[in-house]
């Protein structure tokens, strides 16, 4: 399991750093933010609130009455980021006859990790009352932690997470945890991994095959165990993408990961 007994802190901050170990990542960041500001402009999104807050917002994409909805979680080790630099990935799926929910949420250490998640639980809710189905979900890093927390709970029907932290005690003596300020218990309590699998639910563990072993082992580990559990679970490693070069695919409507998104999509609408 990540972050084994012999790992240093030093080791741990190596394998979890994901800023550190991608140098260029300000290049792909701004691809992002590019494509995400040609999707506003092509889509404008109309924005949903499930919240009092300011960060309480949804950005919806819709695809046209009664079309089946994915909802994609940021990534930021829910310290950074919002919304607005994920639009993006709307024009594919939208292209598919699937409408987009693009969540924004509150930062540590402003508020703590539990509270982040009951966010996402009070956003999907918001999606399920307005469409009267569960969606999909994914998300990538820690918006691939809550896709598997809102799984588990019944949330969602499948999730597709890219990059997950489904594990995460090994955070724990990391710079990332300043923020954070998880304690081994807290950690434990909030690690989908050790959560329930609901039978039959569909997860799919995507990561880039050029990431660090420790977020390797994070997805393999977590399909393998929610597997034997009774889960339908796939683990994927796509060749030479690294933590952020992973969300190439979205940008294509034609991808394997998009077009998997739309065919989970479109199977819950069938049903």
């Amino acid at each position: 399991m990540p972050g084994k007994p012999q790992d240093t802190d030093a080791v741990l901050e190596a394998q979890y750093n994901n800023r550190a170990l991608v140098p260029d990542h300000p290049a792909v960041m701004a691809r992002w933010k590019a494509g995400s500001e040609a999707a506003r402009t092509a889509h404008p999104p109309e924005i949903l609130h499930y919240g009092p807050g300011a960060r309480e917002r949804i950005d919806w994409f819709d695809a046209g009455k009664g079309a089946p909805v994915v909802v994609f979680i940021h990534g930021g080790y829910w310290q950074a980021l919002d919304a607005g630099w994920f639009s993006f990935v709307a024009p594919p799926l939208l292209a598919h006859g699937v409408s987009v929910a693009i969540p924004t949420y509150d930062l540590a250490p402003t508020i703590r990790l539990g509270w982040i998640v009951d966010q996402m639980r009070a956003a999907v809710d918001l999606i399920h009352d307005r469409t009267g189905a569960r969606p999909v979900v994914s998300g990538h890093s820690a918006g691939g932690h809550m896709a598997a927390c809102l799984l588990s709970e019944g949330g969602a029907w499948a999730a597709i997470s890219i990059s997950g932290v489904f594990e995460l005690e090994p955070l724990i003596p990391t710079s990332l945890n300043a923020a954070l300020d998880l304690n081994p218990p807290e950690a434990r309590a909030l690690s989908p991994i050790h959560w329930p699998a609901p039978a039959g639910a569909v997860l799919d563990c995507i990561v880039g095959g050029a990431e660090s072993d420790a977020f390797l082992q994070q997805s393999r580990d977590m399909a393998e165990h929610w597997g034997a559990l009774g889960a339908e679970t796939r683990f994927e490693a796509l060749p030479a993408l690294n933590h952020f070069t992973v969300l190439n695919p979205l940008f294509d409507t034609d991808s394997p990961m998009v077009e998997r998104l739309a065919a989970l999509a479109h199977a819950r609408a069938a049903c």
